[in-house]
């Protein structure tokens, strides 16, 4: 099984032609989605950065919202074709990580207290901690793959055991077969990558529009 580097530099695109617009938030570049004046969506991208935008586009028109997905990493983009080609050793993550990683940035995403999210959707978290898990105070979404080096069976275990003690809405997604970053980075070629990876928008998108609309889809 690959290491936690190769996990994370592996994988493919969504086709497609992205609809969005680049604008600011904030002090960051960031593209911005959808129309919804009274429902926002953030998405926090992967160290792939703010080439998600064809998921935030479902987003926006799925889950109707507009859809916020910044560049949290300096303009830095990776280049999957050089990836493809060479593989992990052609990009240095331990310097992206000291550049980009949580002590870095997450000054830029923290909004706690008062809380400003309805609520909160992952999908195979990286750097995710018990401490964080700890603090979760709205209602949570996990989407969790079999295989996955960084959301570790130890953290997965903690999350189902202490989340459902906090009296909040909890939905925890289990996607058998299928490995890290499957749900932005999954293979569209493969039948069973491609329908993990709706399969997951679609949860995603349920979740969202139960805590933002309140309306579930059932």
């Amino acid at each position: 099984m690959p290491g936690p580097s190769e996990c994370c530099l592996r994988g493919f695109e969504w086709d497609g032609t992205p609809i969005g617009k680049e604008a600011k938030l904030a002090d960051n570049n960031a593209y911005i989605t959808g129309s919804n004046s009274k429902i926002a969506i953030m998405v926090i991208a992967d160290l792939f950065g703010w080439n998600t935008r064809l998921l935030s586009d479902h987003y926006a028109k799925e889950a109707d919202a507009t859809v916020y997905l910044p560049d949290f990493f300096g303009g830095e983009v990776i280049d999957s074709e050089i990836l493809a080609e060479k593989g992990p050793s052609a990009f240095d993550l331990k310097s992206w990580v000291g550049r980009n990683g949580p002590e870095m940035r997450w000054p830029e995403i923290l909004s706690h207290d008062p809380p400003l999210v309805n609520c909160v959707s992952t999908a195979h978290p990286t750097w995710l901690s018990k401490e964080y898990i700890d603090d979760i105070g709205v209602p949570v979404q996990i989407v969790a793959p079999e295989h996955d080096e960084t959301f570790t069976p130890e953290l997965k275990k903690y999350a189902n055991d202490v989340i459902p003690t906090k009296g909040l809405p909890y939905d925890y997604q289990y996607f058998s077969g299928v490995s890290h970053a499957f749900a932005t980075r999954g293979n569209p070629k493969d039948v069973k990558e491609r329908r993990a990876m709706v399969r997951a928008k679609n949860a995603q998108v349920s979740w969202m529009k139960e805590w933002l609309h309140g309306e579930a889809i059932w």
